[in-house]
């Protein structure tokens, strides 16, 4: 039963619709064939396990499900852990792209081992920017090798996804810092996988400003160079509505000792380098939660006979089928260009949008999978429900879709006079093989973001969310149109390109409806009775 995206769609899509160019399509094709056996031979089967036996807690160790340590030390051997990291510290050097594309077959064939090993590369890219030459060599290496994994440790009991209540502290002792705080929502903060853990830890000097400007960030391993146990311990893990195979922990910091990373106080702003390339990594993840459940919903529904016949021939079970199918590559596209575009103005706009957009789109289609089973969706057996309760995480960590859509309004839309909107919407309007369709959208688009620009700043956050999903409905269906102009993409991709312009492309027309006529009472600041 296959799990994932065809990896030769996906090279497809890269080399011939987004331009990718850093190695050939057959290449691309083969790494992506080698990601996805991987994902489905080695971590397909320990999905279901995960789920129903989970991760558990035992005086403050971390008990993996059943198979994981054994998955993990293949998936690192293989050398999937360090593909984009430094040759220079042991990594394959390809692009970030490539392994954004390969780490989809992995969160569709089991999202809560995923979670482990790409927190830990994108503790690596963090490291790979703003560690020091010294840092780079003693951190790196056994990182990428998956000897060590990573952490992001930023939210506390108190400070939620305002940073800038931060409580943790580090006092200055010789060279380094002792770390003393509560970190909650630590994901496989504790574990025995590997030999050792490195937490990217947001603290505060004894000098620091308040707020967000005052926080710096330190590197602070759960064990010492001689061996020895830092003070840092695992409280207990959260038992949560999904993802049971990946522990949510609840982290002390007892003294721990660590070292500072980047300048001081500072934190914020190198944390980012970790943050943007996890909120890639959980944009592929709702993409992966869409084609996931999709390919669970397409098994049924061929063998499920309802009607004289399987409910696959039903014009409204094709709809959902078709609308999953849509919101896996739309998403896939998105995620994919603008991590192509990372370095540069549109890529800033759409790695939230890309978050935000591809989440919601896998929680959508994690919904019509359940729906496509009718009441048998409903029962654990299945396992379309798994998949839901999956995905619904997904809009919430690395920054809720509310504060993304804030971020598209206030840096993308507002700071820079819409500038980066511009670009992008012009860009869509000057394609030729642009049609009345996608042109229709684009200039409501650009008519919502004029609104917003002129509105009162309660209203324009009223409308962030809305605006969001136009800007990732309309980049979505701009690179769609690519895949249905050419006459060479694969059948189904193009099929799918199709469903989309004909039926999810609409959305953006009522998503800007909503923007230019809030309702009073979310404007309000009065509470709501």
């Amino acid at each position: 039963m296959a799990m994932t995206v065809p990896p030769e769609e996906t090279a497809w899509l890269l080399h011939h619709v987004l331009g990718f160019t850093a190695m050939e399509e057959a290449d691309t094709a083969a790494i992506l064939d080698e990601a996805t056996k991987t994902a489905e031979g080695v971590l397909g089967p320990l999905d279901r396990v995960g789920d129903k036996v989970g991760s558990t807690w035992v005086d403050g160790d971390v008990v993996p499900p059943p198979g994981f340590t054994e998955a993990f030390r293949a998936y690192a051997e293989a050398g999937w852990i360090g593909i984009a990291a430094d040759e220079a510290h042991g990594g394959q050097g390809l692009s970030h792209v490539i392994a954004l594309a390969a780490f989809e077959p992995v969160s569709s064939a089991n999202m809560g081992f995923g979670l482990c090993p790409m927190l830990t590369q994108d503790a690596i890219a963090l490291l790979e920017t703003h560690g020091t030459a010294d840092q780079k060599s003693r951190l790196l290496a056994p990182m990428i090798t998956g000897a060590w994994t990573g952490t992001m440790c930023l939210t506390e009991p108190q400070s939620g996804s305002d940073l800038s209540g931060v409580r943790s502290r580090a006092v200055p002792e010789g060279e380094g810092y002792r770390i003393s705080g509560t970190k909650i929502f630590i994901t496989w903060g504790e574990h025995p996988m590997t030999e050792n853990i490195l937490h990217m830890v947001l603290a505060r000097l004894p000098d620091a400003p308040a707020g967000s400007a005052g926080i710096s960030l330190f590197a602070v391993p759960k064990l010492l160079a001689d061996g020895s146990r830092n003070g840092v311990s695992c409280l207990s893990i959260e038992h949560k509505l999904g993802i049971h195979a990946s522990p949510t922990c609840v982290m002390q910091f007892d003294g721990a000792l660590g070292e500072l990373v980047g300048p001081p106080h500072r934190g914020l702003p190198s944390m980012f380098a970790m943050m943007n390339a996890a909120r890639l990594g959980v944009a592929i993840q709702g993409v992966a939660s869409a084609e996931r459940a999709f390919r669970r919903a397409v098994d049924f529904a061929v063998v499920r006979a309802q009607g004289g016949g399987p409910i696959v021939a039903h014009p409204d079970v094709r709809r959902m089928l078709w609308t999953m199918r849509a919101l896996a590559l739309g998403g896939r596209l998105l995620a994919l260009h603008a991590a192509m575009e990372s370095d540069t103005a549109r890529g800033q706009l759409l790695i939230p949008v890309a978050k935000s957009w591809c989440t919601d789109a896998g929680v959508e289609a994690a919904s019509l999978g359940v729906q496509v089973h009718g009441g048998m969706g409903f029962v654990e057996e299945t396992g379309a429900a798994q998949h839901l309760r999956d995905a619904r995480i997904s809009p919430i960590y690395e920054g809720t879709n509310g504060i993304q859509a804030i971020t598209v309004l206030k840096r993308g839309l507002l700071r820079d006079q819409g500038a980066a909107v511009t670009e992008l919407l012009t860009a869509i309007q000057a394609a030729d093989f642009a049609s009345p369709a996608l042109l229709h959208a684009a200039q409501t688009a650009a008519a919502a973001a004029a609104w917003l620009r002129q509105a009162e700043p309660r209203a324009a956050e009223a409308g962030a969310a809305a605006f969001l999903q136009v800007i990732g409905s309309v980049t979505a269906g701009w690179l769609c149109a690519k895949v249905e102009a050419r006459a060479d993409a694969p059948p189904a991709a193009r099929a799918a390109a199709g469903v989309f312009l004909d039926q999810l492309l609409p959305r953006v027309h009522s998503y800007a409806a909503t923007i230019s006529a809030p309702s009073a009472a979310m404007i309000d600041d009065r509470l709501i009775a």
